[in-house]
C-alpha cells in the first residue's frame, strides 16, 4: 500500500469500530455532485464516464465538498456501473435519463458476453484515483471506496437502465434462477476484486450500496442477495481487517437483522425507517448511519436543525454516523447541507464526552 500522510480527523473511523467520539461525524451521499456549482465548472465538457475515468479531475470533484463543509470523510467520485463495464457491457449515462445499456443481457445466452476482468487494467483508473486523492486530501478525513451490490448491478446489466420495478430482472430470478446465480456469482467475484484494489490503493473505509434491496421480498434477498453480500464482507475482512465495512441496502426493512449479522461493521438506513427501531434490531454490535431525509434540505434552516436533533435522538448515544436516508439531489442548496453537517456536530456533542 502507498506511503500517505498520517491521519489527521479518524472520528468517523472509530465510529465505525464502535469506538468513543467526541461527536458524532458526519458526511453525505453524492456529497460531490451537480448542486455545488464548482462541481458543475470542474466537469464542463466531459461526459460523466470519461470524468470517472481522469484521475486528477477524479481527486478534485472528492475533495470539494471538504472546502465547503467539515465532513468527517470523503469519498471517491465514481459509479458502481464501472464495474458492468469492466466486464463488457457498454453503459452510457444519458443526460437527464441517467444509466442506459445499449444491448443489456436478454437472457442466459448472453451471460457468454461477460468476461472476467483484470480489475488492475480495466478498473485501474479508479485505484489511480484513490491514490491521487488521499495525497491531496493530506490526512484530513478518511476516504470511502465503494461499490455496487451484486443484487443492484445485476438489475441495471439485464434491465438496461433505471427502472421503478426491475420487472426484467426480477424474472430472472424466478424463471431463471441458475442463470441469475451464475450471474450474481461473476458480478460478485469482480467486486470482491475490486474493493480489495480500492483498498490497496488507499480506501480507507468501504461501502456495498445495494440500491434496489427494497424491489425483492424477503425470501428472494435471501437466497439472491444476501450471500453475495455476505461473501463481500467475509473476503475483506479475512484480507483486509483494519478497514471497516459498511452496507446500504436501501428498502430493505425486512434485512435489518441479517445485515447487522452479515461481517458489516456498519449498517446504513435510508429515511424511510425509524432509528430506535432499527437500533432495537441490530443491536449494539454495528454502528447505524444515516438517516435524515434528504427532502428535509429543503426547509428552513431552523427546521433542518429541529430535524437533525430528532435524528440523533433516535439513534441514542454511540455507534452513529450521520447522514442522509439517500444521496444529495442536484438542486439542493449548499447552504442548507453545510446547516446539516454543523448541526449534528453541534446538537451531538451532549450525546458523547
Amino acid at each position: 500500500m502507498p506511503e500517505f500522510p498520517p491521519l489527521k480527523n479518524d472520528v468517523l473511523l472509530r465510529a465505525a469500530r464502535g469506538e468513543a467520539v467526541p461527536y458524532t461525524p458526519v458526511w453525505m451521499m453524492r456529497q460531490a455532485g451537480r448542486y455545488l456549482p464548482e462541481y458543475r465548472a470542474a466537469r464542463e465538457g466531459q461526459t460523466f464516464f470519461e470524468t470517472c475515468r481522469d484521475p486528477d479531475l477524479v481527486a478534485e470533484l472528492t475533495v470539494q465538498p471538504l472546502r465547503r463543509f467539515p465532513i468527517d470523510a470523503a469519498i471517491v467520485f465514481s459509479d458502481i456501473l464501472v464495474v458492468p463495464q469492466a466486464m463488457g457491457l457498454e453503459v452510457q449515462m444519458l443526460k437527464g435519463k441517467g444509466p442506459f445499456f445499449p444491448e443489456p443481457l436478454a437472457g442466459p445466452r448472453d451471460l457468454e458476453r461477460l468476461v472476467r476482468p483484470d480489475v488492475e487494467d480495466s478498473l485501474g483508473y479508479v485505484f489511480e484515483a484513490i491514490r491521487r486523492t488521499r495525497t491531496v486530501l493530506d490526512g484530513a478525513v478518511p476516504l470511502f471506496g465503494f461499490a455496487g451490490a451484486p443484487w443492484t448491478l445485476m438489475a441495471y446489466m439485464i434491465e438496461g437502465g433505471g427502472s421503478k420495478s426491475f420487472d426484467a430482472a426480477r424474472a430472472w430470478l424466478y424463471a431463471e434462477p441458475a442463470a441469475a446465480e451464475r450471474l450474481l456469482e461473476a458480478i460478485t467475484d469482480v467486486t470482491e476484486a475490486y474493493l480489495l484494489g480500492q483498498i490497496r490503493a488507499g480506501a480507507q473505509i468501504v461501502q456495498v450500496f445495494d440500491s434496489w434491496a427494497g424491489l425483492l421480498g424477503p425470501d428472494a434477498y435471501r437466497r439472491f442477495a444476501m450471500p453475495s453480500l455476505r461473501r463481500l464482507a467475509a473476503t475483506l475482512a479475512r484480507e483486509a481487517p483494519e478497514v471497516p465495512r459498511a452496507v446500504f441496502a436501501r428498502g430493505a426493512h425486512f434485512a435489518l437483522e441479517e445485515l447487522a449479522t452479515a461481517g458489516y461493521d456498519v449498517v446504513s438506513l435510508d429515511w424511510t425507517i425509524d432509528p430506535a427501531a432499527a437500533r432495537s434490531r441490530t443491536g449494539p454490535d454495528v454502528t447505524l448511519q444515516g438517516n435524515l431525509d434528504p427532502a428535509v434540505l429543503y426547509a428552513a434552516p431552523d427546521t433542518i436543525r429541529e430535524r437533525v436533533a430528532r435524528m440523533l435522538a433516535g439513534f441514542g448515544r454511540g455507534r452513529h454516523i450521520a447522514n442522509l436516508g439517500h444521496g444529495m439531489l442536484p438542486d439542493h442548496d449548499p447552504e442548507h447541507a453545510a446547516v446539516f453537517v454543523e448541526a449534528v456536530h453541534s446538537l451531538s456533542r451532549p450525546y458523547h464526552g
